[in-house]
């Protein structure tokens, strides 16, 4: 499923060929390839994951154990990018963009995105490292190129598997960075996007682990 493409409305057609979309990107980054995706017979279910919540500019998520605090002023399109079908297998828990991306601009349009899929739907995957070679191999399919291979990285006390990404787009380019680790039956996803490294190192750093705590 890695190539599926979205629908997403929100985002005029005669953009495409002005910016990146990046909304159809991110859907496609989401998903697996569809090599690696079998179901599994006779694999027990993974309990139901939270969607999170999100209070006072903070999206928290108790059932992964983390949070992450919204910049100021970005929006929300989660719900958008999530696939009514699908969700019993993947799960886009958020997605926010510095603005609209249907807004045009000369910058990069900054975004955040994190989302679950089961392992059961999977064949072969044993290792976050396993997970990460369809990130991998998506990024590189849409023209970024790797700046470095995938390696462990630590967020507080949770170790990742990151990997980070480039792109020229015009007189400007485009830098990713994508984290992951299996959690619970899923394979849980952070992937942030921005127009300088130092914007986006300053993205993951509003990612939290062991303070996941939603709103009651």
């Amino acid at each position: 499923m890695l190539m599926r493409v979205l629908r997403a409305p929100f985002i005029p057609r005669h953009f495409i060929s002005i910016i990146l979309p990046l909304a159809y990107y991110i859907a496609a980054l989401l998903q697996p390839s569809r090599g690696s995706r079998q179901v599994k017979p006779g694999t027990s279910a993974a309990p139901a994951p939270s969607a999170g919540s999100i209070t006072s500019g903070v999206y928290r998520n108790s059932f992964f154990g983390f949070s992450y605090k919204i910049p100021f002023g970005w929006v929300d399109r989660t719900k958008e990018m999530r696939e009514p079908d699908d969700q019993a297998k993947s799960l886009v828990l958020l997605s926010i963009f510095e603005r609209p991306p249907q807004a045009t601009g000369n910058t990069i349009n900054s975004a955040v995105v994190i989302a679950v899929e089961k392992l059961a739907s999977f064949s072969g995957i044993k290792t976050a490292s396993d997970y990460f070679a369809s990130i991998k191999e998506l990024a590189e399919a849409k023209g970024f190129k790797a700046i470095n291979e995938p390696h462990a990285d630590l967020i507080g006390a949770k170790q990742l598997i990151r990997g980070d990404f480039s792109k020229p787009r015009g007189s400007v380019t485009m830098y990713q960075s994508s984290l992951a680790s299996l959690e619970k039956g899923y394979a849980l996803s952070f992937t942030f996007i921005g127009g300088s490294e130092d914007e986006v190192e300053e993205l993951i750093s509003r990612l939290t682990f062991g303070q996941g705590k939603e709103a009651k």
